[in-house]
């Protein structure tokens, strides 16, 4: 069987092609109407530049460039970083590069984190080291917007076990909170050969990235419960969207 070590999960799963077919029906229309909604809020100068932080193969890369900024998209994984540059033209970029480093220092007005691309660490200190990068990579009083899953809705709602079939993949899938972590196994067969892969997710709550955030700088300009920008609420909620700014 092909297994996962769980201390480089999200270099290897990321990597494979089988994490873009399991995921391949997520959203779009969602997820350009939730960056429509962010844009409108924020009201950037016209040609922003902006940061794409952990972009997998670049939709929302592609989504804020239509909106007329000038994104760049980084991903440490190489085969999304290869199709996301099928993308490129005037204003949208890609490259591979580890989110806990410093690409470019006091270059963007907004850094985005999107949809979940937090909290892939064992360790504080690696989350501190992502936002200590991005405080050093964003301009005078810039933005940070950290969208990530609203762990105590999702922890009360776990589901335990579910099977999806996409692309003629039987993917099996179960879900577990350690405390620590929300862990999923995903395990299917494919040209019958056996395959097991883990994604494992800090369960970060909103009072964890208070801290993050201020120890890194930041201080906490809004906070928002969906992609339509409507107020937090921590037990019914299905995202945490917090807006922070460079102190």
């Amino acid at each position: 069987m092909s297994k996962l070590k769980n201390i480089d999960w999200f270099e290897s799963w990321f990597d494979t092609s089988y994490y873009h077919i399991l995921y391949k029906h997520r959203d779009f229309k969602e997820a350009e109407k939730f960056i429509s909604n962010l844009l409108d809020y924020l009201n950037l100068p016209e040609n922003a530049n902006c940061l794409d932080l952990a972009c997998g193969k670049g939709r929302h890369s592609l989504f804020l460039n239509k909106h007329g900024l000038n994104v760049t998209g980084v991903d440490l994984s190489k085969n999304s970083i290869e199709n996301a540059k099928l993308l490129e033209k005037k204003g949208l970029k890609f490259d591979v590069h580890d989110m806990r480093k410093v690409y470019k220092e006091n270059e963007y007005d907004v850094v985005f984190n999107l949809f979940t691309s937090f909290g892939y660490f064992d360790t504080n200190s690696d989350n501190l080291n992502v936002l200590n990068s991005v405080f050093k990579m964003v301009k005078q009083n810039g933005v940070l917007v950290i969208d990530f899953m609203n762990v105590y809705n999702v922890v009360k709602n776990l589901v335990k076990s579910e099977r999806k079939e996409v692309d003629g993949i039987n993917f099996n899938i179960e879900r577990n909170f350690d405390g620590s972590h929300i862990h999923k196994v995903i395990r299917f067969k494919d040209k019958s050969k056996d395959f097991e892969y883990i994604e494992r997710v800090q369960a970060l709550y909103f009072s964890d990235f208070k801290e993050l955030l201020s120890k890194s700088g930041f201080l906490i300009k809004d906070v928002f419960g969906d992609f339509s920008l409507g107020k937090f609420d921590k037990e019914n909620s299905k995202r945490l969207i917090i807006i922070a700014q460079k102190a």
